[in-house]
């Protein structure tokens, strides 16, 4: 591993474990915020990519098929937001389109249009959970 993995990886040990679980219900209300983004966005035939559509917190498994990435465990202070499962393994057609559909964008669109909102959400959480730490 490189000198920027292990000083990383030091760093994250080195965060009060209170911390961590303090951070996590931030976490999962900005996975469920995305979400609705997404689902917002997605578009209806069936509504069965709509329903698809997932939040797994720290410790759970992802739905099988799940995309992007298939089925894996979230990790500590990780929630993920995936779409599809073992009947709806075609999120990844809609969202980028085939030779005879046109893309119909609703993940990534629905990820930039959050991404910074979800993300300052999560840096008051830790600012919070390391103040009432100390």
């Amino acid at each position: 591993m490189s000198h920027q993995t292990d000083r990383l990886k030091r760093r994250l040990n080195a965060i009060p474990k209170e911390v961590r679980k303090a951070v996590e219900p931030a976490l999962i209300s900005a996975g469920t915020d995305l979400s609705i983004g997404m689902r917002v966005l997605s578009p209806v035939d069936s509504g069965d990519l709509r329903a698809s559509i997932h939040v797994t917190a720290p410790g759970q498994m992802t739905p099988t098929y799940s995309q992007p990435g298939g089925s894996r465990v979230a990790g500590e202070n990780e929630v993920l937001v995936t779409v599809g499962n073992e009947e709806v393994r075609y999120p990844h057609l809609v969202e980028y389109g085939t030779a005879n559909t046109t893309a119909q964008p609703f993940f990534w669109p629905a990820f930039r249009l959050k991404r910074k909102g979800l993300a300052n959400r999560i840096k008051r959480a830790i600012r919070k959970a390391v103040k009432e730490a100390r």
